[in-house]
């Protein structure tokens, strides 16, 4: 059965591939590569998926359905080519499309939530504190960065357009869990972790702590 889709390609992420290696089972793989190719040209939700290949799917699900969003922002139609319509984007067929029931809301008023909304942003200062309580709460040691380096504020300005302040806490918690912190550097400066923030936020997610080894147990005789 063919399946329509407007869309002409996705970005197979270098994440997917990952993930995709780390799945023992064959089924499993072909599984978790059908949901995503589903998900990306007719964004369809994936079902009765066995428990790794949920757990896998889960830890891409951020980066699969920002795509899915972006595609439909940019183009202003759903998978099928329809005109989006109304502020969210609902379609005819969407759950939210059909009479609208209530007083209707001010669009002015609208307006000035989104824009308050916007003008929030995580800040420079506010990642450096919670930086610095993480690096206190976990390693009892003390830090005091005044201000990121160059091409760290470079990754931050990346990480914030694509992830929200409590995916970047829980990200930075992630990896002061590792069982393995064999690398000062990646815990002494921030660099290391933004440069990598999906990683340690898809890590949350599936909650591995072991990205790096298990500590070993010692054993006393």
């Amino acid at each position: 059965m063919m399946k329509l889709t407007k869309r002409k390609a996705f970005s197979f992420l270098r994440s997917y591939f990952d993930v995709l290696n780390d799945i023992p089972e064959d089924k499993d793989k072909l599984d978790f590569l059908i949901a995503i190719i589903n998900k990306q040209f007719i964004d369809e939700e994936p079902k009765n998926l066995s428990f790794i290949t949920k757990l896998c799917y889960n830890s891409q699900r951020h980066s699969i359905e920002k795509s899915v969003k972006g595609w439909k922002l940019a183009s202003n139609t759903d998978m099928l080519g329809s005109p989006m319509s109304g502020p969210g984007g609902e379609g005819e067929g969407s759950p939210m499309s059909g009479p609208m029931s209530g007083p209707m809301s001010d669009p002015k008023e609208e307006q000035e939530q989104e824009k308050g909304k916007e003008e929030y942003i995580y800040t420079e200062k506010e990642f450096l504190e919670d930086w610095k309580k993480v690096r206190l709460h976990f390693h009892k040691a003390p830090t005091n960065i005044k201000k990121l380096k160059t091409f760290e504020s470079s990754c931050f300005d990346s990480a914030i357009k694509d992830f929200s302040k409590e995916d970047i806490r829980n990200a930075m918690q992630c990896l002061f869990k590792q069982e393995v912190q064999d690398i000062k550097s990646m815990f002494l400066q921030p660099r290391h972790f933004l440069e990598n923030v999906e990683k340690y936020h898809n890590a949350h997610i599936s909650k591995e702590y072991k990205l790096y080894g298990s500590k070993k147990i010692k054993y006393e005789l």
